[in-house]
């Protein structure tokens, strides 16, 4: 026995070796591969670019703490350190002070002029002021197109202990950009940053000077501490080697000798055309990891001019550089981290999975709208590919009564009739615009198709000449009514939506009824009998909608057309006698004042109450479009019209995006949703507004009335009618000279039709 156990405690070693590796290897074959093409298979970092720097004046207190706020409390807060002639470091997001602070009003005679890198620079600089100096100044925001609202709040300039003490966040990056422009000044960043690192745990430190990060390696190499090398643009000569960037970007085994990563300008790895196009991507994020380099990308902002190709969507573009299925940086500098830190946490890794058709409901605004024409055949595909439940089709009529999708009665807006032969021909019509324009009914079919193209719309042209899509400008096809109920069918959608405006002026004046047309049109398709696809009629004119629902089956939305606080009982009782559901602007939901949110309405809640769906137009990517509250991010408002106010559906120019947010894999997760997928606090910005520059109080908005809601019967269609004529001119109606053919009512020539094969069958 006593051998037994002799030999047991021999062997009991190899046993928890042999178990040790059985274990190792099981684990090894059930252990799943990281979803991550990073180096390391980690999720990618999001990279606080002086804190939240997008909205807040650049590595100022409430920058850097809004970073962890608003999105993931993992955020690494990177700042650019600036040496002081008392050598303290402080956290400054330019090298000219006045590019971000107050200095240049409270000294204005220290303006000097120096060479920085053999440039010569006119400005303030740190190097001439003591950090007793710099109490005095207070940062501002250097983005002029940025809110100043906040430069009121006189944040003061943070040295690097500050933002550890203050903030404490999980990561800092220091960025030292200018080592030999503070040698030059008898300053030695590279003590500093030596000294600095004693006493606040410092993760990361770039520099695009070979010699500095060289200088500080030894100090470095057995600690946490990562060092990455900067590239500059790529014809910039880095001063240490005397070698552009770009050549400098070849040797990475060189770069290795020194750091572990690399920061690179984007456009490094989605090059960019001369028209903001995308290019094919570089092989640089697969050689840096190849050679054991992390690789990070920087220049990320929500509210400058991106690729065309992401369609104004800033999430679009965090996923092409971390979830493409072919690579992934490790870390995007970023001055609104709430942006990435959806992408990496809700966003990446998602499965195209089959349509869900549930609430918020993605209706499109004259097809994918923000991409191509609207109203044309490339729109309402492109509609249906990204998602879309729901497309729909404004309907205008020609001359000849043939009733086409198209964005305005206007022809002047959504196509290039300016530039046609009938450019010309305006007349003025007061019963639909006090303005000149070139009408529908001005033209034929046949004229429109063969004269005219569809013009992309561009919504905010005026803010810096943002434009949609250019090289598409005059692309795709016009679609007749008809055309489109045919393209509708079989396609992954839940319902059409068709949208009649005019309806008593077409009849009145024109003899045209455009309500008959929808409804023949819609049974002759054979949208009467079938409930795979689900018909929606929406008019601002409740007499529109009345008809219908005396005539059809078809569901009906009533759209408010003007902004409102509220709606009296008595008025939503008016609408439910002839609506399903509402359709109301943003701002009767979130009403704001110089794009800053004043408060939250109820009325939602209201008409849901009611048994009423809301459903809120109209939603675009364009940054421009959205309040500061939603950091330049489509996805943060449209979550806030979802999540924060519970809207049955969203009506968009871009219904990629808002399938996108659908899918997201953070919809369903409760009190465990992260804080950057909650929806805006209501009022939270303008909160942190000191009160002198607070926006203007806004006006009260209308409670909606009875009054606003009843319309009398629509008038009957008038006979012996015609449009008129284009280059008739300042015609305050149309003419009743029938030059251009007799003016037809579908329903009298269905009519006609049956009267005459009924005599044909008689005369058999």
């Amino acid at each position: 026995m006593r051998s037994f156990w002799l030999a047991a405690s021999f062997l009991l070693p190899f046993f928890f070796l042999l178990h040790g590796c059985l274990v190792t290897l099981v684990s090894a074959q059930t252990a799943k591969p990281s979803p991550w093409k990073t180096l390391t298979g980690n999720a990618p970092m999001v990279i606080a670019n002086g804190g939240f720097s997008g909205l807040f004046p650049g590595s100022s207190s409430d920058a850097f703490l809004f970073s962890l706020i608003a999105g993931s409390p993992d955020t690494t807060l990177l700042c650019d350190v600036r040496l002081t002639e008392d050598s303290v470091g402080v956290c400054l997001q330019n090298l000219m002070l006045d590019n971000c602070t107050s200095i240049a009003t409270i000294y204005p005679q220290k303006k000097r002029n120096y060479l920085v890198n053999g440039v010569p620079t006119a400005g303030w600089f740190s190097v001439d002021f003591t950090m007793k100096d710099l109490a005095q100044v207070t940062l501002t925001q250097g983005i002029y197109s940025r809110s100043e609202k906040f430069d009121f709040s006189m944040y003061p300039i943070l040295a690097v202990e500050d933002v550890h003490k203050q903030v404490n966040p999980k990561s800092i990056w220091l960025n030292v950009q200018h080592d030999i422009f503070y040698t030059q000044h008898n300053l030695s960043m590279r003590n500093y940053i030596i000294s600095i690192s004693k006493s606040v745990i410092v993760n990361y430190i770039s520099s695009p000077e070979v010699n500095f990060l060289k200088s500080i390696f030894a100090r470095f190499q057995n600690s946490k501490t990562k060092l990455v090398f900067r590239f500059l643009n790529e014809d910039v000569t880095e001063p240490s080697t005397n070698l552009t960037y770009s050549a400098l970007l070849k040797n990475l085994t060189f770069i290795k000798t020194f750091a572990s990563g690399i920061l690179i300008p984007k456009h490094y790895i989605w090059p960019i055309t001369s028209d903001i196009y995308l290019e094919s991507h570089t092989s640089v994020v697969m050689d840096a990891h190849k050679e054991g380099l992390e690789i990070y990308a920087a220049d990320f902002a929500n509210d400058v001019a991106i690729a065309y190709n992401y369609s104004y969507d800033p999430l679009a573009e965090i996923l092409s550089f971390v979830d493409n299925g072919e690579f992934a940086v490790d870390g995007v500098v970023t001055d609104f981290p709430v942006t990435p830190s959806e992408a990496v946490g809700c966003y990446s890794h998602l499965h195209n999975s089959s349509i869900d058709h549930g609430k918020p409901f993605i209706v499109s605004h004259n097809g994918s709208s923000g991409d191509y024409p609207g109203c044309t055949d490339l729109a309402y595909k492109k509609a249906v590919d990204d998602g879309a439940d729901i497309i729909d089709c404004p309907i205008q009529v020609t001359q000849e009564g043939t009733l086409i999708c198209m964005s305005s009665i206007n022809l002047m807006y959504g196509t290039n009739v300016i530039g046609s032969p009938f450019g010309s021909s305006t007349s003025t019509i007061s019963e639909l615009q006090s303005t000149p324009g070139i009408f529908t009914f001005n033209l034929t079919w046949d004229e429109i198709q063969k004269n005219l193209k569809p013009s992309m719309l561009n919504p905010e042209i005026a803010y810096n000449k943002m434009v949609r899509n250019p090289r598409y400008q005059y692309a795709g096809n016009f679609m007749k009514l008809s055309d489109f109920l045919s393209f509708a069918k079989g396609k992954a959608l839940s319902g059409i939506l068709i949208s009649i405006e005019n309806a008593a002026f077409l009849a009145e004046r024109l003899g045209i009824s455009i309500t008959d047309g929808v409804i023949i049109a819609l049974n002759e398709a054979g949208y009467n009998n079938q409930t795979a696809i689900e018909v929606i009629i929406q008019s601002t004119d409740s007499s529109v909608l009345v008809k219908m629902k005396q005539q059809t089956k078809f569901k009906l939305m009533y759209k408010i057309g003007e902004s409102v606080r509220d709606a009296l009982p008595s008025s939503i009782a008016d609408i439910k006698k002839f609506a399903d559901s509402v359709a109301v602007s943003k701002q009767s939901i979130y009403p704001d004042s110089r794009d800053f949110i004043i408060n939250q309405t109820n009325i939602v809640n209201t008409f849901q109450k009611a048994g009423l769906p809301v459903y809120v137009y109209f939603l675009q990517n364009e940054y421009v479009s959205q309040a500061w509250d939603f950091f330049s991010d489509p996805y943060v408002e449209i979550n806030s019209f979802v999540q924060g106010t519970l809207v049955d559906g969203i009506i968009t120019d871009f219904p990629e995006s808002a399938r996108r947010y659908k899918r997201n894999s953070c919809r369903n997760l409760g009190k465990s949703m992260p804080s950057y997928m909650q929806p805006v606090q209501v009022g939270g910005l303008k909160q942190l507004i000191v009160a002198q520059a607070q926006p203007p109080a806004l006006a009260p908005m209308p409670v909606l009335e009875d009054a606003d809601v009843l319309e009398p019967p629509l008038p009957p269609v008038r006979q012996g009618t015609a449009p008129t004529p284009p280059g008739q001119g300042n015609a305050s109606a149309p003419s009743t000279q029938p030059s251009f053919g007799q003016a037809k009512n579908p329903i009298s020539s269905v009519i006609i039709s049956m009267i005459m094969l009924l005599c044909s069958f008689l005369l058999i």
